[in-house]
């Protein structure tokens, strides 16, 4: 199983080579680096630029605002920086973010990712194999790569590219043309897995006819977890906002309909149209977070995580605590514990 740690999105660029640092020692395999409020690609440098063995991943690039073109140069640069230790994760984002956050056009998700990353593998093609560049799909026309652009080839293979999502159509379509597909915090339900996530995914590896068993599977178990009950009860009281903020975007809603909790999402929503953020945290239950999420103590934790994942996925992303001391020993033991749970 491989083991996925996710950088904090507040953490300060100059605190980013430290937390690597950090995150290698304790034994994970692979970053995950997000987009919120700083660079993603300035962010993996300064990760890859301490570390030595673990892999950094884009968990997730905003892909419309930026042209193809720049997501290539960036992840090209990354990867022979790193000697192939970089992999690109693009997503479409929702479209109140597109639309006014980026003031990009927002036009059909889905078809429009796929065409984004048939460029990007015709850009790497380019790159890697010296081929003419020529792409021609509904969104994206790539024509013209004169040699004194053309980074040249790598050492090692392209970066992969990984793609994430939460609707059937966007799990199909990681199916069809993704290395890798990560699943959203409030995707990775087991019964989600089961009923929606996979089978889409399935879906989308048969009729893309690909022949390498398409995708690899990453999940995040948010778990909560702590050296006693009560601290596991305290980190259910710390992640309660922000597991209620997350829960509050319709577009992230679906779980929570397919466990019977509908009302609970209309109320969360209600709240967040209100703007009514202190309200949203007082709607989850310590029993429904319990539900939400696999809990229990450092000791406990490795045969819950088996129990909601064995056979399901290729990759845990566990949560790591802001505050380093006699807790990462326990992190440490876990991650070693988790490793050899089955994966898909």
């Amino acid at each position: 199983m491989e083991l996925i740690a996710s950088l904090p999105a507040d953490t300060p660029l100059q605190d980013v080579g430290a937390w690597a640092r950090r995150v290698e020692a304790l034994g994970f395999d692979t970053l995950h680096v997000s987009e919120t409020v700083n660079d993603p690609f300035v962010t993996s440098t300064l990760a890859l630029e301490q570390t030595q063995r673990l892999v950094v991943r884009t968990s997730m690039v905003v892909a419309f605002p930026r042209s193809p073109m720049v997501s290539a140069y960036s992840a090209w640069s990354l990867s022979r920086f790193s000697g192939g230790s970089f992999e690109l994760g693009v997503a479409s984002q929702v479209r109140g973010n597109i639309v006014g956050r980026y003031s990009a056009p927002w036009v059909e998700p889905v078809s429009q990712l796929r065409d984004y990353i048939a460029s990007l593998r015709a850009i790497f093609a380019s790159f890697q194999e010296g081929v003419p560049l020529v792409h021609d799909g509904p969104h994206y026309r790539f024509d013209r790569l004169q040699p004194y652009f053309n980074p040249g080839p790598l050492e090692h293979p392209a970066p992969s590219i990984w793609s994430g999502g939460v609707n059937e159509r966007m799990c199909t379509l990681g199916g069809e043309v993704s290395d890798g597909f990560v699943c959203h915090p409030t995707a990775s339900h087991p019964n989600f897995l089961d009923r929606r996530v996979l089978p889409a995914i399935e879906k989308g590896v048969d009729q893309s006819g690909r022949g390498d068993g398409g995708p690899r599977v990453v999940v995040a178990a948010k778990r909560l977890a702590g050296r006693t009950t009560d601290d596991v009860a305290r980190a259910r009281d710390a992640y309660r906002p922000d597991l209620a903020f997350l829960y509050s975007t319709p577009a992230y809603s679906r779980q929570l309909e397919l466990l019977g909790f509908s009302d609970l999402a209309a109320r969360l929503s209600a709240h967040a149209k209100a703007k009514n953020w202190a309200g949203l945290a007082d709607c989850l239950t310590d029993e429904l977070i319990q539900q939400l999420i696999p809990s229990g103590t450092y000791a406990d934790l490795p045969l819950v995580l088996e129990r909601w994942y064995a056979g399901r996925c290729d990759g845990l992303i566990l949560n790591v605590p802001t505050e380093r001391g006699r807790r990462d020993a326990h992190l440490r033991d876990l991650v070693e514990a988790v490793r050899d749970i089955a994966t898909r």
